[in-house]
């Protein structure tokens, strides 16, 4: 009997990696698949899956969040419909399931959000009263804050919907801006678009935004060896900070958390990481945001033990109460 999941098994049926239908997804998941194919020397065909995020036209937030666009993926990995899947790392729950392997964390893209707004409009020249559309509480805290502290009058307002459905939000002159993921913009060709990139330092984006999670089953031992060449182990180590610090605000992703670990170099050498995280009611009126400065975490443990160490000072200044939605 042939193992299909067996890179070695050149020739034989094509791998099967599951992927969401939306525009993004396929795009994100046509870009793996081509590099999955150079590390395994066998073909790979799409398999689209509908998931409930996709289907259920609820805010993230009252739907759960945590889980809405992974579940069926995982599913159809449980059950061999497919041999591996791809996500956007920042949808996945902060626990992983025994039976499943996160394979590789490609390099990641442009962790930033960006601005789509009318008439080329960067954020600081929005006009008093500018409808901001996200589907975020995360950007709507921290949007909310900052046009606060900067004397600026925005109004936030809850949307859904896949790229085109946003950024038409704006063309139809329904909202003045919507906000982002610059990740999802440039994997769709669409970067030329963005009217501004918002920083870090403005924003803090969610844990995990920009890269992807290339997960299967356990038992696919060759595969998951083989899927590991795509691992990039600095975008890893600070994913791996970035979700210790959620989970142990036992926050899902739909919750109002944003976190960025990245990495200082001093000159050629990479020396350190620093996590930064930032808890904050939606309407901005209250924010807890600390960072953390360290030495590379050489293993998971340590970039775990990270994010866990400023999840709990956070916890001290008062985050628990900021955040509307628990996971339970």
């Amino acid at each position: 009997m042939t193992d299909n999941s067996s890179p070695g098994a050149r020739g034989t049926a094509p791998l099967r990696l599951g992927t969401r239908r939306s525009k993004l997804a396929m795009a994100q998941s046509g870009h793996v698949a081509e590099a999955v194919r150079e590390v395994t020397g066998r073909a790979v065909e799409l398999v689209e899956i509908t998931t409930y995020g996709d289907t259920s036209r609820e805010h993230l937030a009252q739907i759960g969040g945590t889980g809405v666009f992974v579940a069926a993926l995982r599913e159809a990995l449980a059950r061999g419909e497919v041999d591996l899947a791809v996500h956007s790392l920042k949808d996945l729950p902060t626990s992983q399931p025994d039976d499943l392997v996160l394979a590789a964390v490609p390099q990641r893209e442009d962790p930033r959000d960006a601005l789509v707004a009318r008439d080329g409009l960067t954020f600081g020249q929005l006009p008093p009263g500018a409808r901001v559309g996200t589907g975020s509480p995360r950007r709507m805290a921290q949007l909310n804050a900052y046009a606060r502290s900067h004397g600026l009058r925005i109004e936030t307002v809850p949307i859904r919907g896949n790229v085109d459905t946003r950024i038409g939000f704006v063309r139809d002159g329904e909202l003045d801006a919507v906000v982002l993921a610059a990740a999802g913009l440039s994997r769709l060709g669409r970067s030329g678009e963005v009217t501004d990139f918002l920083p870090v330092d403005t924003v803090l984006p969610a844990p995990g935004q920009g890269a992807l999670a290339i997960e299967c089953a356990a038992s696919s031992v060759d595969l998951a060896a083989a899927l590991a060449e795509l691992d990039d182990p600095y975008t890893r180590v600070a994913v791996t900070a970035e979700r210790a610090l959620l989970a142990a605000l036992e926050a899902g992703c739909s919750a109002p958390v944003g976190a960025l670990a990245d990495l200082l170099v001093d000159g050629q050498v990479v020396n350190e990481l620093r996590l930064r995280g930032v808890v904050g009611t939606t309407d901005g009126s209250s924010l807890v945001q600390l960072s953390t400065t360290g030495p590379v975490p050489t293993s998971h443990d340590d970039a775990a033990a990270l994010g866990r160490e400023l999840a709990a000072e956070m916890l001290a200044k008062g985050a628990a109460g900021l955040m509307g939605e628990r996971a339970l």
